[in-house]
């Protein structure tokens, strides 16, 4: 049997603009099943942590292309999705907060939901797909039927619940009324017992009633789907926590800041640190860290049983020869490297993310050195299912990469350098980060170059980030500064208006 794939790529390749409505009467367009997962690194077994118990994971990736140099466009949540839904940088948005929504900037944006809901898609999503909470709110815009959200913070055990700050701001309630205590939580239950298994179930139903539906009446679909977990609490059902041996888990192997580096370019993990049994300053203790890597490890392994239950109703269905499937990972996570926990950095465990694409008829089984951002994924997929080339956003589509078994040298087919940021102290650290080296710029915006502090760092001779080389390397820091210059000046975070 042809591919959807074969038949009809070379058109969307060679003529990009081509209009939604040519072909569509006369072939079946691809159903798109877009997977966010909350604060995955890529400690997945497919990316060569030894470690890691991913299956599901491990079989998408045999079934499309996994991207080893994929990038966040800032590590955390809001603005990192808000990328991938937008097509807009932070810095394009002037966005970096959690709590402002992206109308706020863009009214009129055109979501990549949106983009596919006007061309005949019906789009819904279940779990965490745009961030909502600190204030901010869900996309009714984007969505055919309402927003299925499964419960972020939850315990099973009474011994683990308790207030906190980040929980109230995160759900946009006062502490009293939030169950949410302990870092991890290892109880004896089903995988359906916890939020992300609910989902899955959820998506199963979708996906079967879908498939049973007669075939004169279905609308391909736009399916988005946001696992929760490995996202703090590290809570997941006892047998993923007896996957893992903690003795035989990686640790830090730097646990100091880089040398050289700005005093407020590291952050070492306020999130974290709010809640209970965690020291709310200093060092977190060797083997306090040893358990919450185990729990990241666990709460990891659990979301892939939660993907394959999708996986396989996918196969079941039929409907995997038919749906183009993106695993996303929103940002990276440290796990106690140079003494850093959770996201909210430049360097490379929190700008770095897993990114898996499968397209029926596709690449299989490949990985590529491609640059990527998550800006890349809305026109990619535009490309792919034969929309036109969405206009006004920052990516660039990467679909050549997916579908050219004759394609020698992928990295070239995207980008020479990626760019992503972080705020800090009024000040924005711009980054380059190119096939091995990473810049990055502190300023104010507004504010001209004289005023930077700069952070240097080079992955072919220091992988770990322990000395900022930006004193030692000019040539290579006017190079990058070159190209940072080469994109648009960056926005201040823009304010909802009050009242």
């Amino acid at each position: 049997m042809t591919s959807w794939l074969s038949r009809w790529l070379p058109l969307f390749v060679v003529v990009t603009t081509l209009s939604a409505s040519s072909g569509r009467a006369a072939e079946k367009q691809p159903n798109v099943l877009l997977i966010c997962v909350d604060d995955l690194k890529p400690a997945l077994g497919c990316y060569g942590d030894a470690a890691a118990k991913t299956p599901h994971v491990d079989r998408l990736a045999a079934r499309g292309v996994r991207f080893s140099r994929a990038y966040c466009n800032q590590a955390v949540c809001s603005p990192s999705r808000n990328a991938l839904l937008v097509g807009l940088r932070p810095q394009s948005l002037g966005i970096y907060d959690l709590a402002t929504n992206f109308r706020v900037a863009a009214p009129d944006a055109i979501t990549l939901p949106q983009h596919f809901r006007a061309a005949g898609y019906r789009t819904s999503a279940l779990g965490k797909v745009f961030h909502v909470g600190h204030g901010n709110r869900e996309d009714d815009a984007s969505w055919d039927v309402p927003h299925f959200r499964a419960k972020t913070v939850q315990y099973v055990l009474p011994e683990n619940q308790g207030p906190s700050r980040e929980a109230a701001r995160f759900d946009n309630q006062s502490p009293d009324k939030l169950p949410k205590g302990a870092p991890t939580e290892a109880a004896d239950v089903s995988l359906d017992t916890y939020a992300d298994g609910q989902l899955a179930a959820e998506v199963v139903r979708r996906l079967e009633a879908f498939a049973g539906a007669a075939p004169a009446s279905r609308q391909p679909f736009f399916m988005a789907v946001g696992f929760v977990k490995p996202h703090l609490p590290f809570v997941a059902p006892k047998h993923y926590w007896d996957l893992h041996d903690p003795a035989r888990l990686p640790q830090p192997a730097v646990t100091e800041p880089p040398a050289g580096a700005p005093a407020y370019a590291p952050q070492f993990g306020g999130e974290l640190r709010q809640y209970a049994r965690v020291p709310d300053e200093g060092p977190i203790p060797a083997d306090l860290t040893r358990h919450l890597i185990h729990g990241y490890y666990a709460a990891t392994s659990y979301m892939d049983a939660c993907l394959g239950r999708v996986l396989d109703a996918l196969d079941a269905t039929g409907l995997a020869d038919e749906t183009i499937v993106v695993l996303w990972g929103d940002h990276g996570w440290h796990l106690g490297d140079h003494g850093m926990w959770c996201k909210h950095t430049n360097y490379e465990q929190a700008a770095r993310i897993p990114l898996i694409v499968a397209v029926p008829g596709g690449r299989r089984g490949v990985a590529t050195g491609a640059l990527v951002e998550s800006v890349d994924i809305y026109p990619t997929l535009a490309e792919l299912a034969g929309l036109p080339r969405p206009s006004g956003i920052d990516g660039r589509s990467f679909a050549t990469v997916l579908a050219d078994p004759g394609l020698t040298d992928p990295a070239t087919a995207t980008r020479d350098h990626v760019i992503h940021v972080y705020p800090r102290q009024k000040r924005l650290g711009r980054a380059i980060r190119t096939d091995t080296l990473r810049l990055v710029e502190w300023r104010a915006p507004g504010e001209g170059p004289d005023t930077a502090e700069l952070e240097l760092y080079d992955y072919a001779t220091d992988p770990l980030e322990t000395k900022n080389l930006a004193a030692d390397r000019p040539h290579d820091v006017a190079r990058l500064r070159e190209l940072l210059d080469g994109h648009p000046a960056p926005k201040k975070q823009v304010k909802a208006a009050k009242g």
